[in-house]
């Protein structure tokens, strides 16, 4: 097998002299590489859409979270063993294209884009929200175009910059849920009255409106929709959707080997702790059901004791999450784009970089699209959170389950001897037992993950919302496998 890896990302100098190619900066910390994962996952899935998940499943929200975040976590593993033995920009593009077939990273890197603009969609369709909270005089699509300016400017900075940036804004909106997980447990200690009416309890999880399984495992209402634990785990993967990021990342890190996989082992819990500590101190100040998703719970749960300064700083938080997830967003659009361009799988002015290392013609292009698609968000407000978060989840699995398909092709390549340069010369298990940061179970766990995802589909069937992306998706897919022949068939 042909290895590009040479071709997929020039060498990474932290400078560049006079005369040479500009490069990817390898500057990104550890910090950094913890912080951007986190930006990337903790946004409106958690501010915003817990709300809806709450609905669908109630106090056992806790248990899709945590099976879901799981599941990341193993995608995550799978990515990042990749990632530690051969770094690179695009991550899971390259990766497929490098050992799985040149269509696979196409697809992969296209899907990947695609998704990112989606969900670029779903947080600024609900800035405006935020901001509206203080001033309801702003029209929405004027929050969106100034925020979408805003983290362009940022992301055409250096990577280091951008790096500091975000470590800053996830680090606002972690503070902030650790704020409320406490102040909530201050609140359930004090006995403090609710404008609910029920006294703060954890309790509240077994004892409000059905218990801790309100609508069962699945539920059929009588308006024949249907609700449950397993329901809610169609809007669980929206939220995990970013820790993938840390990937992304890799090609620009400092010290890889060593970054990733503390990174990736850390990562993991602390979503489940934001999750599900904040979600279930939230039930138990508030039944469950008197969250009623006009306002972000987080907001609603300070609202109902009294506390609106506090509302109005936690609504601020959900801002700076929302803007957060979107300056993620196009950092890895940007790199994508980038490595795509390397692969010969888009344009090549794509490839290009400023002397700061920064792909200024991905940016631009992705930002360009992105406010392209927000104006169609605005022309049509029903259609952005009803559809758009359920086509973003579809692209999701789709790039989840190309992660785990190319981490088994990647092992086979290794096995062969045929794996990156470093283990060069080493066949079958000798050449495995090497690998700094294998996948758990590496014979049975992508296809674990695999089933659950095809499980997550199936629900994603039964929900109205839904159920137009699994539609969506296999047209998406033969839209972008003809795409590729086509871009081959010009050569």
């Amino acid at each position: 097998m042909t290895d590009i890896a040479n071709d997929a990302t020039p060498p990474s100098n932290t400078t560049t002299q006079k005369g040479e190619e500009p490069a990817l900066h390898r500057s990104l910390k550890n910090r950094h590489i913890q912080l951007i994962a986190l930006g990337g996952a903790i946004g409106t899935g958690l501010f915003y859409g817990s709300s809806e998940s709450i609905g669908l499943a109630g106090p056992s929200i806790i248990l899709a979270y945590l099976i879901g975040g799981l599941a990341i976590f193993m995608i995550v593993r799978a990515m990042s063993e990749m990632s530690v033995e051969d770094p690179k920009a695009g991550a899971f593009s390259y990766y497929a294209s490098r050992y799985w077939s040149k269509r696979a990273g196409f697809v992969s890197g296209w899907n990947y884009w695609f998704n990112y603009i989606l969900v670029s969609m779903v947080e600024l369709a609900v800035v405006g929200s935020f901001v509206n909270y203080w001033f309801p005089s702003i029209p929405q699509w004027a929050s969106a175009a100034f925020f979408l300016v805003l983290i362009t400017a940022a992301n055409l900075l250096g990577v280091s910059q951008f790096g500091e940036f975000e470590f800053w804004f996830a680090t606002i909106k972690i503070a902030a849920v650790v704020a409320m997980i406490v102040g909530g447990i201050v609140v359930l200690l004090l006995h403090l009255p609710t404008a609910s009416g029920v006294a703060a309890s954890f309790a509240n999880w077994f004892t409000a409106d059905g218990g801790f399984l309100p609508h069962g495992l699945l539920t059929r209402t009588d308006q024949s929709q249907w609700t449950g634990l397993l329901m809610a785990l169609c809007v669980v993967m929206f939220s995990f959707g970013g820790t993938e990021l840390i990937g992304i990342a890799a090609g620009e890190t400092a010290d890889p080997r060593r970054t990733i996989p503390k990174a990736t082992n850390g990562i993991i819990w602390r979503i489940l702790v934001f999750y599900i500590a904040a979600l279930g101190v939230i039930m138990a100040v508030m039944p469950w059901n008197t969250i009623d998703g006009t306002a972000s719970p987080f907001v609603q749960i300070f609202d109902s004791v009294g506390i609106h300064a506090a509302a109005g700083i936690l609504n601020f938080v959900c801002l700076t999450a929302v803007m957060s997830v979107y300056n993620s967003g196009l950092y890895a659009n940007s790199r994508m784009l980038y490595s795509l361009a390397h692969q010969g799988n888009a344009p090549a002015y794509l490839g290009k970089l400023s002397r700061r290392g920064v792909p200024v013609a991905g940016v631009l292009t992705s930002a360009a699209i992105t406010a392209v698609a927000v104006v169609i968000v605005f022309l049509w407000p029903q259609f952005a959170f009803n559809y758009l978060m359920s086509i973003a989840t579809i692209a999701g699995i789709i790039n989840w389950s190309i992660i785990m398909i190319t981490e088994m092709h990647f092992r086979k390549a290794v096995a062969a001897g045929d794996g990156p340069k470093e283990l060069a010369g080493l066949h079958g298990d000798e050449a495995l037992k090497k690998l700094h940061f294998p996948l758990p179970l590496p014979r049975i766990m992508p296809w674990l993950v695999l089933g659950f995802l095809a499980i997550v589909v199936v629900l994603m069937c039964l929900s109205p919302s839904y159920v137009v992306a699994v539609i969506i998706g296999p047209i998406w897919l033969v839209i972008l496998l003809v795409a590729y022949q086509l871009t081959q068939s010009k050569r």
